[in-house]
């Protein structure tokens, strides 16, 4: 996991020629467009009242293939989840589990102080402690 304080409001980030992760075994362009397509893990955000915690359901990406950035008025946690392929000549009976590159972005509903966050990574749970400034 990798943290970023920026300090300007907006950020964009463009990655070509990324694999397929199923290799060439879905070749129909629908198919592709869904792959490449950035999915939204699912994210609880709570405030106390010196608080904003952050709790982000990563399972199964590696600690090493995301980016937490704090902006001043977001925060915003990017990466990819490169889930194991099945065997050769396997036949999906079901595919739900989203992969690839994902982005989150979390509008922060106060002004927090960058110096004191803490970010932790446990059991697929990133654990953000935002506190707002005095």
């Amino acid at each position: 996991m990798r943290y970023r304080r920026l300090t300007y409001s907006s950020a964009s980030l463009r990655i070509s020629g990324q694999p397929w992760p199923f290799g060439g075994a879905w070749e129909h362009e629908s198919l592709r467009l869904l792959l490449q397509a950035r999915w939204r893990p699912a994210a609880d955000m709570s405030e106390t009242r010196t608080t904003i915690e952050v709790t982000v359901d990563l399972a199964g990406v590696d600690e090493d293939h995301f980016e937490v950035q704090l902006f001043d008025n977001a925060l915003v946690v990017e990466g990819r989840r490169i889930l194991p392929s099945c065997g050769e000549g396997a036949v999906y009976h079901a595919a739900g589990i989203p992969q690839g590159l994902f982005r989150l972005e979390l509008p922060l509903p106060a002004r927090v102080d960058p110096e004191r966050v803490d970010a932790r990574y446990e059991r697929g749970l990133l654990l953000v402690t935002l506190p707002k400034r005095t």
